[in-house]
């Protein structure tokens, strides 16, 4: 995968992504359906990873076409 497209990710926390990379892994749902994306992270005790899915229609969309990353700290940033 080239730069241009890690520039296109969507960055979200740590906590986050292990939320939606809990669902996708689990095989429940399709990751298109975003309502049931929000629904299973909230069964699997992802509360923030529902709630943002919830609040994100946006980038979430995004994300799952471009990928999501899990976002840096600012010391970490060059």
């Amino acid at each position: 995968m080239g730069t241009d497209d890690q520039a296109n990710r969507i960055s979200v926390s740590e906590r986050i992504y292990e939320g939606l990379e809990a669902v996708r892994q689990s095989g429940l749902t399709n990751m298109l359906d975003r309502p049931a994306v929000a629904r299973i992270a909230n069964e699997l005790g992802f509360y923030e990873t529902a709630e943002w899915v919830n609040d994100n229609r946006e980038k979430y969309a995004r994300g799952v076409f471009k990928g999501f990353e899990i976002e840096r700290d600012s010391d970490e940033r060059v």
